[in-house]
C-alpha cells in the first residue's frame, strides 16, 4: 500500500479528468490559443533545478495538508578528503537547498493565536527516497492517516501535530524532517537558509506539510535549488548532455560527407538534393543547441531562454521538414514528377499545423520548473502529435504505393529498385518506432514514481538515433552521383504536367529526356539481347507519343 501522498496508476485525480476533457476539444481550433499561453507561461519559468514558489497554496489530503515541493533523481556526493574547505562547499556535492523560503497565513489564523505563546503553529519540509515513500504517513500502521492523531500518539507511534514517520534503520536521519515555526501572531515564518546534504544515489521528493487545520489558506513563497555532484542538471538529464555532444558530432561528419559528393557531382544536383541538405543542417544545429542548453544548466542551474527557445524551434523546424521530406519522396517528387500539382498546398498546410503542435510540445516539456517526475498534464498537448504522426505514416505508404505502381506501369527498373529498397528500410523504422512506443508505455505505467531515472534518458536519445539513421538512408539512397537518371525526373508530356501547381524544382537542374532515354536504353542493355532493346526502345517511344 503506498502512501496518499504519491501517485498510483489506479486513482484519477480532479487535474487528470480536466486534462481528459480539454483534450476531447477541436485540436485545430484550440491550439493556436494553446501555444500562445503556454509561451507566456514558459517565459516567467525558465530555471532548471531552481524550483520557483509562487504563492502556492497546500492540497487538503487525509487529514493533513501539502505542496509537492519538487522531485529529482540526485546522484551521492562525491566529495574528496583532499579537497579545500572551499571547494567542498559546492564541487562534488549533491544536495538541496533551501533559499528564502516563506510560509504566509491568513490574518484569521493569526489572530486566534496566543500573542504570548513562542511557537503556534508548525509548517513541515520532509525529503524522502522514493523507496522509503511508506515510511511517510500511517501506511506501515495500516491507516489512511497521514497526521498524528490522539490514539496514535497514546500508543507511542507519533507526537500530536506532527507527519507520521517511521526512520530508516539503516540511515535513522532519514526521511529528512525539517520543522518551521509560526510564532505569536505572525502571519509569516520564515525557513533559515540552509541545505541537505545528499549521500544516496535516489530519487527524492520534497513535501511541505502541516497539519494544524486553523492554517488552512496557508501559502508559501520562495525556492529551492537542487544540486548534482557534477553540476545544476537533474540526474535523468546528465547522460542527455553527453549524449547530444555525440549526436552534434555524427551530424557534422554526415554534413561533410553528404557535402563532399554534393561538390563533387554540384552539375547533376536536383532539387531533392536541398531538401536533404536542409535538414542535415537543421539536425546539426539542433543538436549543438542542445548540447549547449543542457552544459548551461549544469553549469548556472538556470536555462538561457534564449538558446532554450532557438533549440525547441530548431527541432519542431526539423521534425516537421523531416516528415515532410519522407513524404515528397514517397509521392515521387523528383522521380516520378517533378511538382506535387495541386496537392503541394495541402502537404505545406499539413506541415504548418504539425509544426505548430510540435512547438507547443516541445515548449511544454523543455521550459519551465523541471522535475524527474512528470505527470500526465501534457497530454492534452501529446495526442495532437501523435494522432498527425499517424496521419503521416498512412500518407506516406499510400503515396509510396502509389508511386511503385507508376514505375511498374513505365518499367523503369532502377527507379524501381531504388523505392522498394526505401520502402523497406521505412518500414523497418516503423515497426521499431512502434515497438519502442510499447516499450515507452510499458516503462511509464510500471515506474509512475521516477524510480527507473537512470535508465529514461534513452528513451529520448532512441528517437533521435531512430531519426538520424533514417536520413543516413535517405543519404545513401538518394546521393548525388554521375548518374542521375536513376533518380531524376525524365522530362515527358502528360497527365502528370496537367496537374502541376507550385513548380518545386528548378529549371537548371533538369534532365533532358534525350539524355534520360539514351542512358536507360543503355541500362536495359546490359541485361538483354540487341533485337529486345529494340523492341524496348520502340515501345517506349510509343507510350512517349501516347503521353
Amino acid at each position: 500500500m503506498c502512501s496518499p501522498l504519491f501517485p498510483t496508476t489506479t486513482t484519477t485525480t480532479m487535474e487528470e479528468r480536466e486534462f481528459l476533457a480539454i483534450s476531447k476539444l477541436g485540436f485545430l481550433s484550440k491550439l493556436t490559443f494553446i501555444v500562445v499561453i503556454i509561451i507566456f507561461n514558459a517565459i516567467e519559468q525558465i530555471e532548471g533545478s531552481i524550483h520557483d514558489y509562487r504563492n502556492e497554496k497546500f492540497i487538503p489530503q487525509s487529514n493533513a495538508f501539502f505542496f509537492h515541493g519538487g522531485s529529482e533523481g540526485l546522484y551521492a556526493s562525491m566529495l574528496s578528503d583532499h579537497s579545500s574547505s572551499s571547494e567542498k562547499s559546492s564541487k562534488g556535492r549533491s544536495f538541496i537547498r533551501f533559499e528564502s523560503i516563506t510560509f504566509t497565513r491568513t490574518k484569521e489564523s493569526a489572530e486566534k493565536q496566543n500573542e504570548w505563546q513562542q511557537y503556534t503553529s508548525t509548517v513541515e519540509a520532509i525529503i524522502v527516497e522514493v523507496k522509503d515513500r511508506e515510511r511517510i504517513g500511517g501506511t506501515y500502521l495500516k491507516t489512511d492517516a497521514i497526521c498524528c492523531n490522539q490514539t496514535l500518539a497514546n500508543e507511542g507511534h507519533c507526537k500530536i501535530g506532527e507527519v507520521i514517520m517511521q526512520p530508516n534503520p539503516e540511515k535513522p536521519e532519514w526521511p529528512k524532517r525539517i520543522k518551521i515555526f509560526f510564532e505569536g501572531k505572525n502571519d509569516k515564518a520564515l525557513m533559515h537558509l540552509q541545505s541537505v546534504d545528499i549521500n544516496s544515489t535516489g530519487m527524492y521528493y520534497l513535501y511541505f506539510m502541516y497539519c494544524d487545520p486553523t492554517l488552512k489558506g496557508t501559502t508559501i513563497n520562495g525556492r529551492t535549488l537542487w544540486k548534482n555532484p557534477d553540476g545544476y542538471l537533474p540526474g535523468k538529464m546528465t547522460p542527455l548532455m553527453k549524449f547530444y555532444g555525440f549526436m552534434s558530432l555524427a551530424y557534422l561528419l554526415l554534413g561533410l560527407g553528404w557535402l563532399l559528393r554534393f561538390v563533387q557531382f554540384w552539375k547533376d544536383i536536383i532539387q531533392l538534393h536541398y531538401h536533404i541538405t536542409a535538414v542535415i543542417a537543421l539536425g546539426m544545429l539542433e543538436m549543438a543547441l542542445w548540447y549547449f542548453d543542457y552544459s548551461n544548466l549544469n553549469a548556472t542551474g538556470v536555462r538561457p531562454m534564449g538558446v532554450t527557445m532557438w533549440a525547441v524551434t530548431f527541432t519542431a523546424v526539423k521534425k516537421t521538414l523531416s516528415r515532410l521530406l519522407l513524404l515528397v519522396v514517397s509521392m515521387g517528387y523528383g522521380v516520378v514528377k517533378p511538382t506535387l500539382g495541386a496537392i503541394s498546398s495541402k502537404v505545406m498546410l499539413f506541415g504548418a499545423v504539425y509544426f505548430l503542435a510540435s512547438e507547443a510540445l516541445e515548449l511544454y516539456e523543455h521550459l519551465g520548473n523541471i522535475n524527474d517526475f512528470i505527470g500526465k498534464t501534457k497530454l492534452v498537448l501529446v495526442l495532437p502529435v501523435v494522432f498527425m504522426d499517424t496521419c503521416f505514416i498512412l500518407w506516406i505508404f499510400s503515396s509510396l504505393s502509389n508511386t511503385l505502381e507508376k514505375l511498374q506501369i513505365r518499367r523503369s527498373m532502377a527507379k524501381l529498385d531504388l523505392y522498394r529498397k526505401f520502402t523497406n528500410a521505412l518500414a523497418i523504422f516503423v515497426v521499431l518506432s512502434i515497438a519502442w512506443i510499447g516499450y515507452e508505455l510499458y516503462f511509464n505505467a510500471t515506474d509512475p514514481l521516477g524510480e527507473l531515472w537512470r535508465f529514461a534518458w534513452i528513451i529520448p536519445a532512441f528517437w533521435a538515433l531512430l531519426a538520424y539513421s533514417l536520413l543516413v538512408v535517405i543519404c545513401i539512397l538518394w546521393a548525388p552521383s554521375h548518374n542521375p537518371t536513376r533518380y531524376a525526373y525524365l522530362e515527358e508530356s502528360g497527365d502528370d504536367l496537367d496537374e502541376e501547381g507550385v513548380s518545386l524544382t528548378s529549371s537548371g537542374v533538369k534532365v533532358g529526356a534525350d539524355m534520360g532515354n539514351m542512358l536507360e536504353r543503355k541500362e536495359r542493355k546490359v541485361s538483354s539481347t540487341t533485337d529486345h532493346v529494340f523492341v524496348g526502345v520502340r515501345e517506349e517511344l510509343e507510350e512517349d507519343k501516347r503521353e
